[in-house]
């Protein structure tokens, strides 16, 4: 007899009023996959962009009209209920963290089943809420430094909205990499970035950086509508820049032109789910260079107001639903 969970669904783009609850089918893994029992999830900007449908190249991969993923959710933590006949890594009963794969249901319900190679084995350290708010975030600020970057002795990275999930791992993994980080974000948030081990804290409110004289070795724009032109002027000669994230048109312009306009490197990046690199994250979070910049954890029957929460854009670090509560 087939056995059913909860979950949240959606059938049509829109905003968070368009989610609601519906029992669906637990989903059985196959012969490489796992299905783990959801303890805690975290919400990306991604999850924004499916349930919204934009910018437009979204609907190339979740419906052109309607969406063909009906749950969204791609971070998430939880405990082992059985494994695929060819699994050998993990065993029922393991705590473990990971990421969903690209183009299949998401994390926003009781079960998820994922390959065994989206996930990794929690240590007892880290809490399911902390494991929770690592992947996607967390993997996006790696691959844009270290894939970018060969960091020297006195470099200098700026990161351009620093605040948000990724742009508060990025500041850690740059000075945990060896940068001289400077950080922008707004007023209410520079005391928490200058938490996180900012060398320098600009509040775009008060000033812009686009004004200062300095120049940096590396530039992540998480966040803004800012024209390329802009940050090319913030680039030392061999200096490079990436942007995963703000407006579309900042992505835009960077796929376009980034390769025309400039001898520095300016690319747009796209995240590349690994488990070596969630493995590495584990690793710094262990050293205590790397913590989640946690901004709320909400229970579960409060899952709908978490997603409305980022996408009002009041979201400051990570915002957690622990599905326990």
């Amino acid at each position: 007899m087939e056995k059913y969970m909860k979950a949240l669904v959606y059938y049509k783009y829109g905003t968070a009023n368009n989610l609601f609850y519906k029992d669906v089918p637990i989903p059985v893994p196959k012969d490489n996959e796992i299905l783990t029992k959801v303890h805690s999830v975290s919400v990306n900007a991604g999850d924004i962009h499916l349930l919204r449908g934009t910018p437009c190249p979204v609907r190339f991969v979740s419906g052109i009209f309607k969406p063909s993923i009906n749950i969204l959710g791609h971070d998430f933590s939880g405990t082992v209920i059985s494994v695929g006949p060819k699994v050998t890594e993990f065993n029922v009963g393991d705590s473990v963290f990971g990421a969903i794969q690209d183009g299949s249901n998401g994390c926003f319900a009781e079960y998820v089943v994922v390959p065994s190679d989206h996930i990794i084995k929690k240590p007892e350290n880290m809490s399911f809420n902390d494991a929770a708010s690592f992947p996607n975030a967390a993997m996006t600020a790696l691959q844009a430094i270290r894939n970018n970057t060969k960091p020297r002795p006195g470099d200098t990275a700026l990161i351009y909205g620093a605040s948000g999930g990724v742009g508060s791992f990025a500041v850690q993994i740059a000075k945990a990499l060896g940068f001289n980080v400077t950080a922008v974000c707004s007023t209410r948030n520079v005391e928490a970035i200058k938490s996180l081990g900012a060398d320098q804290v600009i509040d775009y409110k008060k000033e812009s950086v686009f004004k200062r004289d300095e120049k940096y070795d590396f530039v992540f724009a998480v966040n803004g509508d800012n024209s390329i032109f802009s940050y090319k002027k913030l680039l030392t000669k061999n200096g490079a820049y990436v942007t995963s994230g703000g407006s579309s048109k900042q992505a835009i312009q960077v796929m376009t032109l980034g390769s025309f306009i400039s001898s520095n490197k300016m690319s747009f990046l796209p995240l590349k789910h690994s488990n070596k690199d969630l493995e590495y994250l584990r690793d710094l979070y262990n050293e205590g260079k790397i913590v989640p910049a946690i901004d709320k954890i909400y229970p579960k029957d409060q899952l709908i107001d978490a997603i409305d929460y980022c996408e009002k854009g009041k979201a400051r670090g990570k915002v957690v639903i622990d599905f326990t509560k």
